[in-house]
C-alpha cells in the first residue's frame, strides 16, 4: 500500500510529508530576438543556480483537492492562493500522471522574491513536482519531469537541473554548462516586482523608438561560457550582459542607483537579473560578497550574500507520522 496516507489495524492514520527545495536563479548572459508570432521571443540565456532556495513541503490528505499556504515569516505576502499559482500547477500536472494520487496541501516557504527576475515561482513549480512524484510513488526520471517542467514555464526546467546552463528557444531547451568553481555575488531584493510579460514589451517598444530591428540569437557568447569554466570572476565581469536590462531601468529608473551602488561599494560588475528588479553585484571572493552585502544593508537596501552554482531541485526529508484518528 501506497504509504501516503493509510490506516492501520489500531485506528490511526499515517500521513506522508515529502519537503524538498529548488534554487533561484540568475542569468549572467540574457539576449532577446524579436517579438514572435506566437507573442514570445527567443533567446539566448545562461542561468545560474544560485544557494537562495524555495521549500516546498507536501502533505497528503484525504480526498483529491490541491490546496496552497505560504509558511509564516516568508516573503511574499501577495503570493496567490489559488489555480494561478504556479505550484499548484504543478500537482495537478502530477496527479494527471500518477496512477494513485491523494490529496495534496502545499506549503511553501518564498526567500526568492515574487517577480523578481529570478524564478521563484519557477523553483516552486520544480520543488512540487519532484514532491508529489515522490509522495504518490509515480517513480518518474529527471527527464520525464523535465518534461512536465517545460509544459509549466521556459525557467522551470532549469530549477530541476540547476547548476549552470545554455538555454535556448525560450529558454527551456537547455543544456549543461561547466562552471566547476563557484561564484559569489551579493544580491539586492526590490521590495517591488516587475511583471516579465510587461518588461519584455518595455523592451520591444524601446527597440521600435531606437530603429533596432534584433536577429533570433542562436548562441552564447563562449567568452562567457570561457569565464564559467575557469570560474574567472574577473573575466565573467567583462561579460555579463542582458538585453532586458534597459526596459527594468526604464520601468524602474531606481534600479540605476543600485547598478551605480554596486560600482561604488566595489563589486566586479552588476547586472539586473532576468526581468528584474533583482541586481546581483559580482563578487572577487565568498568574503568579498559578504563585505559587499553588509555594505548594502547599512545603505538601507535588502541585500544578502550568495553563492552559485547549487544543484537542482532536491529531496531534504520524507516523513510519515502515524496519529490516533
Amino acid at each position: 500500500m501506497t504509504p501516503s496516507r493509510a490506516t492501520s489495524e489500531a485506528g490511526s492514520v499515517r500521513s506522508r510529508t515529502v519537503r524538498v527545495k529548488a534554487p533561484g536563479k540568475i542569468n549572467v548572459s540574457f539576449s532577446v530576438g524579436p517579438l514572435r508570432s506566437d507573442g514570445y521571443h527567443s533567446v539566448a540565456s545562461v542561468y545560474l543556480a544560485v544557494s537562495l532556495y524555495e521549500e516546498v513541503s507536501a502533505r497528503a490528505t484525504q480526498g483529491k483537492d490541491i490546496t496552497v499556504s505560504l509558511k509564516e515569516g516568508s516573503l511574499g505576502r501577495d503570493l496567490p492562493l489559488d489555480e494561478s499559482n504556479l505550484a499548484v500547477r504543478a500537482a495537478r500536472l502530477m496527479a494527471e500522471v500518477s496512477e494513485r494520487p491523494s490529496g495534496v496541501h502545499l506549503e511553501i516557504t518564498k526567500r526568492v522574491p515574487i517577480a523578481g527576475g529570478m524564478g521563484g515561482g519557477s523553483a516552486d513549480a520544480a520543488a512540487t513536482l519532484l514532491a508529489c512524484d515522490a509522495l504518490w510513488d509515480a517513480g518518474l526520471s529527471r527527464e520525464e519531469l523535465t518534461h512536465l517542467a517545460a509544459e509549466l514555464g521556459a525557467d522551470v526546467p532549469f530549477s530541476l537541473l540547476g547548476g549552470a546552463a545554455v538555454g535556448l528557444g525560450v529558454g527551456d531547451q537547455l543544456t549543461p554548462a561547466l562552471a566547476p568553481n563557484p561564484l559569489h555575488w551579493a544580491l539586492v531584493l526590490a521590495d517591488f516586482g516587475l511583471s516579465t510579460p510587461t518588461v519584455f514589451g518595455a523592451l520591444d517598444r524601446l527597440r521600435i523608438a531606437r530603429g533596432q530591428e534584433p536577429q533570433d540569437p542562436e548562441q552564447i557568447d563562449p567568452e562567457v561560457l570561457r569565464a564559467l569554466r575557469a570560474g574567472d570572476a574577473v573575466a565573467l565581469a567583462g561579460v555579463l550582459h542582458n538585453d532586458l536590462q534597459p526596459a527594468a531601468t526604464k520601468l524602474a529608473p531606481q534600479l540605476l542607483d543600485v547598478l551605480d551602488q554596486g560600482v561604488e561599494y566595489g563589486a566586479l560588475a552588476s547586472i539586473v537579473s532576468g526581468s528584474g528588479p533583482t541586481v546581483a553585484m559580482l563578487a572577487e571572493s565568498e568574503g568579498h560578497a559578504i563585505e559587499l552585502a553588509d555594505r548594502l544593508i547599512d545603505a538601507g537596501q535588502h541585500a544578502l550574500a550568495v553563492h552559485s552554482p547549487v544543484h537542482g531541485a532536491k529531496i531534504i526529508s520524507d516523513l510519515t507520522l502515524a496519529f490516533d484518528r
